[in-house]
């Protein structure tokens, strides 16, 4: 497929070669948005036929394409990850590469000089659990935007791809992401307090997100708020609109997202602001969307997690021998694998049944548990294992178990 649209020169291409602030106005670039061309009717992915056999083998074309992905997050991002850790941001270096790399031109119908011809959640779910095994943190930085891109393609109108979604064909596509998770107790991702309200000709945009990455950096957001009838849907939000604020607000794992919190205070939006405008979008198949781009990070890092456990123990000595010849090393180190594979295999299953068009609600829901809780479980062994070294940043584990303890609480910021 990338050689189909000319993107291969530019995979291989790049595969080869601190303090918390104030809120403050919405950064962004000086990109205007405009529509390029007119559409007659929105572009939408075209539904894949289903085989009629039980079969997740990834295709040739999207082994390859993980292929290039997961030696670009080797090479780069695991180079990067420590000190972007650090930093609390992806270092520009980083995301030009990534955006090289032409993943959200792959979400962008061909209609508007994209390369995508379909919307694969499989082929997603492959790229993100090869970016995670560089870094999570780097790899949510570097994917958020390619999921509003996909947002944007399965929901958007035409005027609305017209304006936003052919940006994401230009060389530098824009910095975007998915606001969706709310500072409050019991957060429910149906049950939102950020709402709008009708206001003359337009309306106006109230509430928090937290957790938002590239907060700081995005030209614009799709934020979850309620509409007119408390149904929860999708805004386009450019951030530079004024009463649009920000500050930077990291947390325990994926730093190197550059998560902070939104403040959105009487936004003025156009009537036409939601996403798909009238007809709004699918909220809760975009949620399930969402979780599984989680479950797929999820599954990436704890690879990554039991790529390192297995040589360290098989190396280490103690008592002069491996301590992997200790049963209750080798134990541990088999459970990790054993719920590593649980984990991908319920991840690809949800998605399979997505690129289908098939109900995946409920494999969605499935595949998250799986991921909150075995992901977790997995980078606590992988500590245990390195023992005292698992404690010190000298290791990349105790910075890929903060990462993983976020697949629970994290909600948005980026969709298959």
């Amino acid at each position: 497929m990338l050689e189909r649209f000319g993107a291969k020169d530019a995979v291989e291409k790049m595969v080869f070669e601190g303090s918390r602030r104030g809120f403050q106005a919405g950064a962004a670039g000086n990109r205007v948005f405009k529509a390029v061309k007119t559409l007659g009717k929105a572009q939408r992915p075209q539904t894949a036929s289903a085989s009629g056999v039980f079969d997740l083998t990834p295709s040739d074309d999207q082994a390859m394409i993980r292929e290039s992905v997961a030696r670009y997050a080797d090479e780069q991002l695991r180079q990067a990850a420590q000190d972007a850790d650090t930093a609390c941001a992806a270092p520009p270096a980083i995301l030009n590469g990534a955006a090289e790399l032409g993943l959200a031109m792959m979400s962008v119908p061909e209609a508007l000089e994209g390369a995508g011809s379909d919307l694969s959640p499989v082929t997603g779910a492959l790229i993100a659990e090869a970016m995670a095994h560089g870094d999570m943190g780097l790899a949510v930085a570097c994917l958020a935007p390619v999921g509003v891109a996909n947002l944007l393609t399965r929901y958007g109108s035409a005027e609305q791809q017209a304006k936003y979604l052919s940006a994401f064909a230009e060389e530098t596509p824009p910095a975007s992401a998915l606001a969706l998770l709310e500072p409050y107790p019991l957060f429910d991702p149906v049950t939102l307090r950020c709402e709008t309200s009708a206001d003359g000709d337009g309306l106006l945009l109230n509430g928090l997100k937290s957790q938002v990455p590239l907060v700081a950096s995005a030209e614009f957001f799709l934020v979850a708020a309620l509409d007119a009838n408390s149904e929860p849907q999708l805004y386009i939000v450019e951030s530079q609109l004024e009463g649009v604020r920000y500050t930077l607000d990291p947390g325990m794992g994926v730093r190197a997202a550059g998560l902070g919190s939104l403040e959105f205070n009487n936004v003025k939006l156009p009537t036409n602001a939601k996403l798909g405008e009238a007809a709004g979008c699918d909220y809760r198949e975009m949620l399930s969307l969402s979780r599984l781009a989680w479950c797929a990070l999820a599954v990436g890092t704890a690879q990554a997690v039991v790529d390192y456990v297995i040589p360290y123990v098989n190396e280490r000595q103690a008592f002069g021998e491996p301590i992997s010849n200790r049963q209750s090393v080798a134990f541990t180190v088999a459970d990790m694998a054993l719920e590593l594979e649980g984990m991908r295999l319920a991840t690809w299953r949800a998605a399979a049944l997505a690129e289908q068009g098939k109900p995946f609600a409920r494999e969605a829901a499935v595949a998250h548990n799986l991921c909150a809780r075995h992901g977790m479980q997995v980078g606590s062994s992988g500590v245990q294992m390195l023992g005292g070294h698992g404690f010190v940043k000298e290791h990349p584990v105790e910075r890929w178990y903060r990462d993983l303890r976020a697949i629970a609480v994290m909600h948005g910021g980026l969709s298959l």
